[in-house]
């Protein structure tokens, strides 16, 4: 499974450095040519590539780190989203009724027909994401929800093999609204450290 990260700003390379840290091959993308990202790309690791934003939009797996209102600009840059999986790390800081009154992944995924859409890594700060989550004889929380229940699988096993625990929350208009930060509203986990204990 190839995996993308589109947004190359602090939760993008917080995100590319949990990939490095395990020395698993990435793509990063933005707005900017590779060109531009390359020297801090290979700064994080040698297997976080740059490339352009049509070569990313090519990987199995999508993580999008854009800031909110751009997500729109990146669901046009692909005619067809079909057998893609979409990990929604944004964070709408934009007020409720801009949303249709759905949570904030759930406006997401209406600009990404056909792709699966999980809600995952969105709720640490970037500092936080970026250190290694091997910590305090466990493993830092990473909460996840989708309205596709085969969605969540792949995703959780991608945050495991970055060292995260994954912990499915269920739906997008229950559990996730719990991770959502929309405005000024924010649910009770958003930027909760949390960490798992190994049984």
């Amino acid at each position: 499974m190839s995996t993308a990260i589109i947004g190359f700003g602090r939760i993008g390379q917080a995100l590319a450095r949990a990939f490095a840290r395990k020395n698993i091959d990435v793509t990063v993308a933005s707005r900017r040519p590779p060109e531009a990202l390359a020297t801090q790309a290979q700064a994080i690791g040698p297997t976080v590539t740059a490339r352009s934003l049509q070569e990313a939009l090519a990987a199995d797996t999508i993580l999008l780190a854009v800031p909110f209102g751009e997500h729109r600009e990146v669901a046009k840059a692909l005619s067809n989203w079909n057998g893609k999986t979409i990990i929604d790390a944004m964070n709408a800081q934009v007020a409720p009724e801009e949303l249709d009154g759905l949570p904030s992944s759930a406006f997401v995924a209406k600009s990404f027909t056909g792709a699966r859409l999980v809600k995952g890594f969105n709720h640490l700060i970037a500092a936080t994401l970026a250190t290694d989550p091997t910590v305090e004889g466990g493993h830092r929380v990473v909460f996840l929800s989708s309205d596709d229940e085969d969605a969540i699988a792949p995703v959780a096993a991608l945050a495991r093999q970055l060292g995260f625990a994954p912990v499915n929350l269920g739906k997008l208009d229950e559990g996730g609204r719990l991770v959502h930060a929309r405005g000024r509203v924010w649910g009770p986990l958003i930027f909760q450290d949390v960490f798992k204990k190994d049984q």
